[in-house]
């Protein structure tokens, strides 16, 4: 499965849905490069993998509290994928993403 391309991606927090991101993936076998804009608009660069239809990166950035580790995993199901992202130590949220057409 390729998921190289622009992907709209949503995610649930506690206190409801954040505005989507967008993402672009580039995948070279199972191995995939993401970057993504951050909540003040600068560009996050990524890498995971994809094995069948389980997807999965990280975003590692520097915060005032320090360094945080963002871990996504989910499945992949045609244009679409969904699952978990690992925020740091602040537990989980609930992310989609849309591939764009």
């Amino acid at each position: 499965m390729d998921v190289s391309g622009v992907w709209v991606l949503t995610m649930e927090t506690p206190q409801g849905g954040m505005p989507p991101s967008v993402a672009t993936f580039a995948q070279e076998g199972e191995s995939l490069k993401v970057t993504m804009k951050g909540p003040q608009g600068e560009d996050m660069k990524g890498e995971g993998t994809v094995k069948a239809e389980v997807i999965e990166w990280s975003f590692s950035f520097s915060t005032p509290r320090g360094d945080m580790t963002i871990v996504f995993k989910g499945k992949i199901t045609g244009e679409t994928m969904s699952g978990e992202a690992q925020m740091g130590d602040f537990g989980t949220m609930a992310w989609k993403a849309t591939k764009k057409k």
